[in-house]
């Protein structure tokens, strides 16, 4: 028997997957701007209880190391909401292609959705986008949320999503 490793549920070869991802790290680029995000995907994917899921996202500009911090919220069409702030990692593969890992805590409210066993929830998630010539992306993203055993109950959830970030400056200026 080896060593098994579990966050809430989420496999831990997914895990071993994101360390290799970091291990590959290309640093990210210091020119590289703030985000604006906009997703729209799925909601505990491939489950009975599954809904739209809808996010709105800021990912800021200023590195701390290598990572970067953001904030969002999110809404399912079952009227389930959290709201969260993290911290994120964007590799670089190629001047197209950018790999996102992020973490963020976060106050969840399952509406007449999924009770995801306690108010504050952990979300992981990957995602892989297209980057534009004006900086902007379009990517998929799988995201993993759980409580990690906090509540009494951790059945956790999965999100598959398609999202559009945008540059702040393409929005606002400078």
């Amino acid at each position: 028997m080896g060593l098994q490793i579990y966050h809430g549920g989420f496999p831990g070869a997914v895990w071993a997957g994101a360390i290799a991802l970091l291990l590959l790290l290309q640093p990210a680029r210091a020119d590289e701007p703030a985000f604006i995000a906009f997703s729209a995907g799925a909601f505990d994917v491939g489950k009975d209880e599954a809904a739209a899921e809808g996010r709105l996202e800021y990912r800021s500009g200023t590195r701390i190391w290598i990572f970067k911090p953001f904030t969002g919220v999110m809404g399912t069409s079952d009227g389930g909401a959290y709201g969260y702030a993290g911290v994120l990692v964007d590799m670089f593969y190629s001047r197209r292609v950018v790999a996102t890992l992020s973490f963020a805590p976060g106050i969840y409210g399952e509406g007449d959705g999924k009770d995801l066993g306690h108010g504050l929830e952990f979300r992981s998630q990957l995602e892989v986008a297209y980057r534009f010539n004006d900086r902007s992306r379009l990517g998929l993203s799988f995201s993993h949320m759980s409580n990690a055993s906090i509540g009494d109950k951790n059945p956790g959830s999965e999100s598959l999503m398609l999202t559009y970030a945008v540059p702040v400056r393409s929005l606002f200026g400078d």
